[in-house]
């Protein structure tokens, strides 16, 4: 064989008009894909800092309950002089655990006398609807146009409400059991978390509930969105209208201790200072009520979280599943030290129902990203069903972008149905329609738009937007956490040159927030490097920097309280009883106590009578959680004040009393009900069929 001698060869230019176009669209292809790859990369980023941020709000809340739950724990039942913080909570969770028939009539009497609907009248300043018991048809239709017309319920309305759907949830089973035999198809709606628009985008694609058209509402209706109560009022209506037809399942924000911290009690005193308490105790039990599960055609388990290794249908279609107030405790009384290993396994039972979520790994482990709840595998998806002859698992309690997910082979559908979850353009939400004698699934993806009338805005600037607002809170949680970050720092960087390596700045954000994220990945939009690459730590804490209003206590005591001002604010709505937005100074300092105990930092009581009186700002003796804020502004490096954003669900803020404004646009009452409804939302909509 002969050999060529070794020489370059040019590339040889194409000749021809054809070939010059299809190399240039080959190129722009390459472009195109490495563009859209950056942009996925950037959501995929964005969403984890999301997704983080709300499971540590989680694991925080769930600390904060055990802890007083301990507290509580190490109290003898006559022992005097008890904590109020410990008073209220153990006081709001304590039922009778033993629930026979005189026990439960006895229940509804007091619930009765403490909620009697009779004992409300009507003023004449009310405009909202009238509601006349038994509902009809009708009544759900005026319902929906005042609530779009910013009406609320009047509370005698409501609580008559409440009453009536307990006493019909009692009559159901822990497992709700559907069929399509007549109307040969059924809805399944995920998460809804207060928003009222996504409910009434559904309404609007798919039609109310009726017998030729029902529906599974999968849990989480309330909590994080500003119109939870307008949704369990429309829900609770077509529940009663259809008995047979609607069937809600608990998830795991139907229970008080969750509501205490993401807004749905916070919401309730807005709307009802007057009649809050009797209101906030007729929807704590009455979620209590609430089935577990929903089987349809003995073919799809509808749950709201998941399952575990050692779920048992039959076990959980038998236990009481109203001594279950809160799902986050085994029993009802925190000082009940006797449970039995069968009470035990019971609340596992309802943890893992409410709190679990899937994993791609074989195996179950314990739910230690959220707190509750366990991580299930394939092959436990696969166990479960096979033993109870089922052949899917539909769940929600995931916020996915497209607004579903397949997941373990196919057999695990996620539902989400609130868009725009963590901001405007986040993620899409969906539901999904089962047909035929197969239960195909045929999926139904929105995005809803209040502002219709702007000119949508692309696709890259939607990530943009949504990034900088994940950024801008991942800030924040950064800032909570300064001093023990410059700690770490420096013990990296001992001959103090202000620099360490790129793989030192990740460990230690990583180790000190706890949160697994792409931090080399974020690290340009958080610190600044040097020509060689290493990170100049302090220009970790550049952009934002944290005043605080009292003179004692030093940074660490600062940082702590920013960092755990939603917590505060959950023991202040224990604390604030009377539902007046304040608390006294001494009921404030003892908060302060607590707080500080679930903390590794030594404060003096002097320390804390010093805090508790310099956040009292207008010096009335009280304190309102505007003032805990206002006492901690962020602002940038130029002096922006950026502590309009702290306040804690700035919408719900709004919300007046029974005739209150809210910000759900208003309607005229002449237009056609569907143009109604397509003028509230704009929709980007999907309908995709199961392969």
């Amino acid at each position: 064989m002969g050999c060529t001698s070794a020489k370059t060869v040019a590339p040889e230019e194409p000749t021809t008009k054809s070939e010059k176009v299809i190399r240039s669209a080959i190129l722009i292809q390459k472009w195109y894909r490495r563009y859209m790859a950056r942009l996925e990369m950037r959501r995929r980023c964005t969403w984890n800092i999301f997704q983080s941020i709300e499971y540590s709000g989680e694991q925080n809340q769930l600390k904060l309950y055990n802890f007083f739950t301990d507290m509580l724990k190490q109290m003898t039942p006559d022992r005097t002089g008890q904590p109020k913080i410990l008073q209220a909570l153990s006081d709001s969770s304590r039922r009778p655990i033993n629930c026979d028939v005189r026990t439960l009539e006895a229940e509804d009497a007091g619930l009765l006398l403490l909620s009697n609907p009779n004992d409300i009248e009507v003023g004449s300043h009310y405009s909202g609807i009238h509601l006349t018991f038994p509902l009809n048809q009708s009544q759900l239709q005026d319902l929906i146009q005042s609530f779009k017309t910013k009406k609320c319920l009047h509370a005698k309305y409501l609580l008559q409400l409440l009453h009536a759907t307990r006493t019909a949830l009692k009559q159901k089973s822990n497992i709700n059991h559907a069929t399509i035999s007549i109307s040969k198809q059924i809805t399944v709606c995920g998460d809804l978390h207060g928003k009222l628009d996504d409910l009434y985008m559904v309404f609007h694609k798919n039609g109310l509930p009726s017998v030729d058209n029902p529906y599974v509402f999968n849990g989480d209706f309330v909590d994080r969105g500003n119109n939870s109560v307008e949704i369990s009022v429309i829900l609770f209506t077509c529940f009663l209208l259809h008995p047979n037809e609607v069937y809600i399942n608990r998830g795991n924000h139907e229970d008080h201790i969750m509501n205490l911290r993401y807004g749905f009690v916070k919401e309730v005193n807005k709307k009802y200072s007057v009649h809050a308490n009797s209101i906030l105790r007729l929807f704590e039990d009455l979620f209590s009520w609430l089935p577990l599960a929903t089987i349809i055609d003995d073919k799809v388990l509808v749950v709201h979280g998941g399952f575990s290794n050692t779920t048992d249908l039959d076990l959980i279609a038998k236990l009481d599943r109203h001594k279950f107030l809160s799902t986050l405790h085994p029993s009802r009384g925190f000082d009940d030290e006797n449970l039995t290993e069968m009470e035990l396994l019971e609340w596992k039972q309802v943890l893992d129902l409410l709190w679990s979520d899937p994993r791609m790994q074989d195996g179950c482990l314990p739910n230690t990203f959220r707190g509750g709840g366990s991580y299930f595998g394939p092959d436990v998806t696969t166990m479960i069903l096979n033993k109870h002859n089922l052949q899917r698992l539909i769940r929600s309690h995931e916020c996915k972008v497209e607004g579903y997910e397949y997941t373990h082979n196919d057999k695990v559908l996620t539902i989400f149905s609130a868009s725009n979850y963590y901001e405007v353009g986040s993620n899409k939400g969906a539901y999904i329609k089962l047909t035929g004698p197969d239960l195909s699934c045929h999926i139904v993806q929105y995005m809803v738009n209040k502002h219709s009338t702007k000119r949508k805005i692309t696709f890259t600037k939607r990530i943009s937007q949504v990034e900088k607002i994940a950024m801008r809170d991942l800030k924040r949680k950064i800032l909570g956490c300064q001093t023990e970050l410059m700690t770490h720092f420096t013990s990296h960087d001992p001959e103090t040159t202000g620099m360490i390596s790129v793989i030192e700045w990740c460990n230690v954000l990583e180790g000190v927030m706890q949160m697994e994220l792409p931090w080399r990945t974020m690290r340009p939009h958080l610190a600044k490097c040097d020509v060689n690459g290493a990170v100049l730590y302090k220009t970790t804490f550049n952009d934002m920097k944290l005043y605080h209003g009292f003179t004692e206590g030093g940074h660490s005591i600062t940082e702590m309280l920013y960092r755990n001002k939603d917590s505060l604010e959950t023991i202040f709505r224990i604390f604030d009883k009377d539902n007046s937005g304040t608390i006294s100074m001494a009921e404030f300092e003892e908060a302060l106590d607590v707080m500080i105990n679930t903390q590794e930092i030594s404060v003096s009581h002097d320390q804390i009578k010093d805090i508790a009186h310099s956040l009292d700002l207008n010096k009335d003796g009280f304190i309102d959680f505007n003032e805990f804020l206002e006492a901690f502004r962020i602002v940038d490096p130029y002096g922006k004040d950026t502590r309009k954003s702290l306040s804690c669900n700035s919408e719900t803020d709004s919300i007046g009393t029974d005739d209150c404004e809210r910000s759900t646009p208003c309607l005229r009452s002449d237009e056609p009900k569907s143009r109604k409804i397509s003028k509230l939302c704009d929709i980007e909509e999907m309908e995709i069929s199961e392969a």
